[in-house]
This record gives structure tokens, C-alpha cells and sequence, in this order.
């Protein structure tokens, strides 16, 4: 026996099997033949798997098989009954995710024991509307009419589920039978308690409720609690609502964790309402070092007396390892500019001699400024860096370390400025009494940088709060396999800064300004020789110039190509200065100045020379139209013949003969004769060493 379409229906073996059939398997055949009994299912053949529908038997046969069997109905409904009870998942996750409010007006979800009585209660109404449809299917194909039965079926199902199971559904028929039709109307909803959420004993509605934070928002005026009860009590009885009784309550609702985030940004800005109710990330310190590097500016905590006998502080850029909380580098000064964060880091790298992979900085502006002269100053030095988050004191570890620096070593020293103003611990607090009767004995500003660096290897020698060993050894001892080591190459490359703007190398070298001074440089071919040949090529040539701030004995020029890209050049070194007096000049100056000038008459008569090769190669010079080129001003006798002759070389109309008596008379020539340097001294014209 077994529903086929909805249809009651009884297998071949049913009606023909045992000792005492129901119907002979021949009878049957031909009842089916003849279109009195219907079978339900033809794809199984002659035998067991056909299926014939209950209602279409005949009646007597119907009777002999209720008399050997037993109602069909009964046994349908029993076998119901038997069936476990499922449970609906979908429930379960409707009851758990489900939120109302509280008579407070906070919100809330279901206890545990209120998630599985309604989970099960569901899951028992979905098998009671699958009974009831069962139920249905099978009086139709007995051909009962109403529904009566079905419903007293249903319920007699759900109180035997109620023995198992111990589900809250209503006991009474007709409050279940309701239950089962708004269920099938509005879902799972139905299950929940009318009385969870009742406000019907709530003052604070949510239109007075609007009212209340509005008035705690506002600035002007701003109210006390007393006072806003006060005016929140005024507003209620203009608008006909329940008045508030109790400061207490008021103050409670007010401080709930549903309205609080309301208005706590207006009463106390919005960055601490931000740190108060923004999610913190719970993080792992890094396990090796190099790993992460923090680097922030901050007021160093030590007065110092300057020149003019003032009480003054200054401040302290400083980069420290995460990991070993090593205070790497660092550089005192005034402002937190881009210098400082240069030579922490520049100190930081040094010291540790290797790149980090991770550098977390602040948000001042320097940053920037360094990042473009430097081309790109921390992606040269590290893998991955960014800024902190303004305004998130909380997520820059670097101002933990440097508070407990201060509180644990600094705080040593009485010229100790003491720690922010907001400190509480006495101990976090300068003793000014004692500093204004020692007023000067203060540090200098030599000696403060003195104390300071004493300081920090104090902290860096000290235990590490984690792990009781040395700061300094843990860092020693770790390894990173991720942080290769720096190379004295690589120093280069990561710390010379790039001049934003391009400098022109002049007749009188290249002028740079580095740090506030204006200092002036040139190329030299070896040692103290200015390389000539070099400057005829690129005098007024404008350079991108490049420098060590801490070593200002040369810089590198390059040239800027069209896609952007720099290539180098030369090294530049600063311009030889020799003195103006000839009382003052050295041996060594006499000679420079002599080494010029013969190197100054040089390039004038090749600069001449290859102009006229050029112009009497294309017909243009002044001998080849009947014309006569000028002298060069300034040289003697001996170095005019000296250039005549080379412009001989490149006049088309001698021939090689005279070419080549001037090329062999250039070749016997001196160049203290070409000069006339010996020349002179006979004449009485000119020194050598005049300027």
C-alpha cells in the first residue's frame, strides 16, 4: 500500500497474496480488462510492482479487504505517525538571526531555550501540514467527503508529537488548526511570543527617543542631564506624551549601547567617539626582526639651555624595530622635516645593515618631500610601506615604545620635561621647582644630544618586556631571511638625494645649494686638473645633480632623458679657489694659475680651429671669398702663427705640399712658444702667471 499521484493505491501483491486473496489474479486482470479496476502503474508488468487504485475497486472487494487488513486510512495514518521528526534548518537560522527590542529599547536576540522551542515547534507544523494533505489525498481516493476526520487526524498527531517531541503548539484543535493556517500565511514569524518587544509600558518611544538625543547633541546650549530631563519632560507635555520620572532611568537609557553611539560624537568630537566605538584590530607582534620598522617624530623630553641662556626642547625623529623594539636610528632637530626622517632612517639602515621589509611612517608631509628627492627614498629601502591612519594614535606602536622610553629612562634625568599634559602619575610629570632653582645647570644642546643617545642604549640594552632578554640580542640573534643585507653600493643609491630642479654647469663650474649653503663644483680629468675637454662639450648644459647630505666632497651629475629617466654622467668635485693676491698665492697656486691659462689658450685656439675646419669644408671661410679671418685677441705672436698655420690645413686652394711644411712646422712647435711665453720675457709685454 502506497501513494501513487496523490492516489491511495495497493500492489498486485495486496489483493491476490496469502492463503485467503482478496481477489484471484484472474479476476483482477479482467476487472483491469474491463476498465472496472484502474491501475495506477503499467511500466512494471504483470506482477508485484503494478500499482491499482483504492477508489476504483469495487465495493465488496473493498469490504473483504478492510475485513482480512484493517482500514487503510488508519493504517496510512500510522505509519505517519511513525515517521521521525525532521528538523527545519531554515528555522533555525530565522530564530537565531532574528533581533527585537527590549521594553529599554535595546536590541536583542533569542535566549538559546526560546531558539529550539521554536525551531521545533516549525518543524512540528510542517509535519502536521503534511499529514493533513496525506490525510486529504487519502479520503479522496476512499471517497470520503469533508474534512472533519482529517483535522482530528492532525490533531491527533501533533499530541503524540507533543509525547515525543515536547513541543508548546496549542493543544486545543481549533487554536492549532489556526496556528497551522497563519503558519502557512506568514511564515515563521508566527512562532514568536507576542509579549517579547511589548513597549506598551515604555515611556521613552522613538519619536520621544529622537527628542532626547537631539537635546544631548546640542551645542547651543548645551544641556546637563538634569537639565535635559528638564526640557525633554517640557517638550512631552506640549505633545501629549508620557513624562520622564527618573534621572537615573534617563541617564541609563542615554548611556544604552544602542543610543550611546547617537550622540557621544557630539559631545566629545568625533574622533574619540571613533576610538571609543570603531573596531580594533587584534594583531601579533612580528616574530623576526628587520620584519617591521616604525619611524615618527615626537618632542624629545629633555629642556636644554640655548645660547642665549633659554629654557627650550626640540625634537626627535626615531625608527624602531617592531619586533625587538630597537631604537634604530634617529636625528634631533627643531622640526620633523624631511631631513630628519633622511638621517634617522639613513642611521636606521646603518646600523641595522639591512633593508626592512616593511616601514609604517607618519603622515607629516616630509615623507612626500623626501620621496621626490630622492626619487622614491622608501621604496629604495624597503619592500612595503605606508602611513599610519590619521588621527589613530592606537595603530602606530612606535608611541607605546617611546611612552614607555620616557617613563622608564628618561623620566630619570631632572631636566625631564615630563610626558603629555594629560599624564596623570606624578611621576609622568616634570619637577619644576627644582629645574627653575637649577636652571643653569640644564643640558646644552651638545650635551643633550649626548644624554640622549646614552639613553637610548640604555633602552636598547634592557630586557624586552615579552621575553626578559635583551632588546638589542634579540634583534642580533634574529634572522630574516626576506631583508637581504645593504652593500656600500646600495648606500648610494638609497640615500643621495635628487635636486628637484635641473642646475647648469656654467664657465664657472655648477652651483648647488645643500643645506642652506651655496656651494660650487666642476669635473676634473685627474686631480686637481679641470677636465677641458669635457667642458668644451657641456658648458651651459643643464644637470640633474645628486648628492650625500652628509658628504658634501662631490656630487653626481645626470642627464634627464626624454621618457624621464636619469643617466649619469660625471662626478663633479668643488671648484679649486686659489687666492686673488699674488702675496698670498702659494707655489702651488702660481702653477694652477699657469696650468689654466695654458689649458684656457688650448681650447680657445680649438674652438677657432675646428670652426674654421667646418667653415672651409663647406666653402664658407673668410680666406675662400677673398676675405681674411681676425686674430684672436689676447694671444702672442707665436700662438697666432701657431692657429694661421691650422687654418692653412683646411684652405682648399694650397696644395699638399705647404699642407704639409705647416703640419710638420705645427708638429715641432711647444706650446709655452705658441703661448709666447718665452717670447715675452724678451719683449717685455706680459707674465705668464697674470691672470
Amino acid at each position: 500500500m502506497e501513494y501513487y499521484n496523490k492516489m491511495l493505491c495497493l500492489s498486485f501483491a495486496d489483493l491476490t497474496g496469502g492463503g485467503n486473496p482478496v481477489i484471484l489474479p484472474k479476476t483482477l486482470l479482467q476487472n483491469v480488462c474491463r476498465g472496472n479496476i484502474i491501475r495506477a502503474d503499467r511500466a512494471g508488468g504483470e506482477g508485484s510492482r503494478a500499482l491499482y487504485v483504492w477508489s476504483s475497486i469495487p465495493e465488496k472487494y473493498r469490504k473483504r479487504y478492510m475485513e482480512l487488513h484493517g482500514d487503510p486510512e488508519e493504517e496510512m495514518r500510522k505509519a505517519q505517525q511513525a515517521v521521525e521528526l525532521v528538523e527545519d534548518s531554515d528555522a533555525r537560522s530565522y530564530f537565531e538571526t532574528y533581533r527585537y527590542t527590549d521594553k529599554r529599547g535595546e536590541e536583542r536576540s533569542l535566549t538559546d531555550g526560546q531558539i529550539d522551542d521554536y525551531t521545533r515547534n516549525a518543524s512540528v507544523l510542517n509535519m502536521l501540514r503534511k499529514t493533513a494533505q496525506g490525510s486529504r489525498s487519502l479520503r479522496s481516493s476512499l471517497n470520503a467527503r469533508g474534512t472533519g476526520n482529517t483535522w482530528d487526524i492532525v490533531a491527533e498527531t501533533s499530541e503524540n508529537l507533543r509525547e515525543r517531541y515536547g513541543h508548546s503548539l496549542p493543544a486545543n484543535p481549533a487554536r492549532l488548526r489556526a496556528k497551522m493556517r497563519d503558519y502557512a500565511e506568514r511564515g515563521y514569524e508566527v512562532m514568536i511570543s507576542g509579549k517579547l518587544g511589548n513597549t506598551s509600558s515604555v515611556k521613552i518611544t522613538a519619536e520621544f527617543g529622537e527628542l532626547i538625543i537631539a537635546l544631548k547633541r546640542s551645542r547651543v546650549p548645551v544641556y546637563t542631564d538634569r537639565a535635559l530631563l528638564e526640557k525633554a519632560n517640557e517638550e512631552a507635555e506640549k505633545r501629549g506624551w508620557k513624562p520622564l520620572r527618573s534621572l537615573a532611568g534617563l541617564k541609563r537609557w542615554l548611556n544604552s549601547p544602542a543610543v550611546q553611539p547617537l550622540w557621544y560624537d557630539a559631545a566629545y568630537g568625533e574622533q574619540t567617539a571613533r576610538q571609543r566605538f570603531a573596531r580594533k584590530h587584534r594583531t601579533a607582534q612580528p616574530s623576526r626582526r628587520d620584519s617591521l620598522w616604525y619611524g615618527d617624530g615626537t618632542k624629545l623630553n629633555l629642556y636644554y639651555r640655548d645660547e642665549k641662556g633659554n629654557v627650550r626642547t626640540t625634537c626627535v625623529y626615531e625608527v624602531v624595530d617592531a619586533m625587538s623594539e630597537v631604537l634604530l636610528g634617529y636625528h634631533i632637530s627643531d622640526s620633523e622635516d624631511y631631513e630628519a626622517q633622511y638621517n634617522a632612517f639613513r642611521m636606521a639602515v646603518q646600523t641595522s645593515r639591512h633593508k626592512p621589509y616593511e616601514i609604517v611612517h607618519d603622515n607629516q608631509g616630509g615623507h612626500k618631500k623626501l620621496e621626490r628627492l630622492t626619487d622614491g627614498f622608501f621604496h629604495k629601502i624597503c619592500t612595503v610601506h605606508r602611513p599610519t591612519q590619521p588621527y589613530n594614535g592606537e595603530s602606530k606602536t612606535i608611541e607605546s615604545i617611546f611612552g614607555r622610553f620616557q617613563s622608564q629612562v628618561l623620566s630619570k634625568s631632572w631636566q625631564f620635561t615630563g610626558q603629555n599634559v594629560t599624564a596623570k602619575k606624578l611621576s609622568s610629570r616634570p619637577n619644576v621647582e627644582f629645574q627653575d632653582a637649577n636652571n643653569g645647570k640644564l643640558y646644552s644642546l651638545d650635551e643633550l644630544r649626548d644624554a640622549y643617545a646614552a639613553a637610548r642604549k640604555e633602552w636598547n640594552e634592557m630586557p624586552h618586556p615579552a621575553t626578559g632578554e635583551r632588546r638589542i640580542d634579540m634583534y642580533m640573534r634574529s634572522v630574516n631571511e626576506a631583508t637581504p643585507e645593504v652593500t656600500t653600493g646600495e648606500m648610494v643609491r638609497m640615500f643621495w638625494v635628487f635636486k628637484e630642479r635641473r642646475s647648469t654647469f656654467t664657465d664657472q663650474g655648477i652651483k648647488v645649494r645643500i643645506n642652506g649653503t651655496d656651494l660650487q663644483y666642476e669635473v676634473f680629468s685627474a686631480p686637481g686638473v679641470p677636465d677641458h675637454g669635457w667642458r668644451r662639450l657641456h658648458t651651459y648644459e643643464k644637470f640633474v645633480v645628486a648628492y650625500d647630505p652628509n658628504d658634501t666632497s662631490c656630487i653626481r651629475l645626470y642627464t634627464r632623458m626624454p621618457d624621464g629617466s636619469l643617466r649619469f654622467e660625471r662626478t663633479a668635485e668643488p671648484y679649486i679657489v686659489i687666492h686673488r693676491a699674488k702675496q698670498e698665492q702659494t707655489d702651488a697656486d702660481g702653477a694652477f694659475i699657469r696650468q689654466e691659462q695654458e689649458a684656457n689658450v688650448r681650447d680657445r685656439v680649438e674652438r677657432a680651429a675646428e670652426g674654421y675646419r667646418i667653415a672651409s669644408a663647406h666653402g664658407t671661410a673668410p680666406e675662400q671669398n677673398g676675405l681674411r679671418t681676425p686674430k684672436l685677441k689676447g694671444l702672442p705672436k707665436t700662438a697666432q702663427d701657431a692657429l694661421y698655420k691650422r687654418y692653412l690645413k683646411y684652405d682648399s686652394d694650397n696644395n699638399d705640399l705647404e699642407l704639409g711644411r705647416h703640419t710638420k712646422s705645427m708638429s715641432m712647435d711647444d706650446w709655452r712658444d705658441v703661448m709666447g711665453l718665452d717670447a715675452d720675457k724678451e719683449k717685455g709685454k706680459r707674465t705668464a702667471g697674470k691672470l
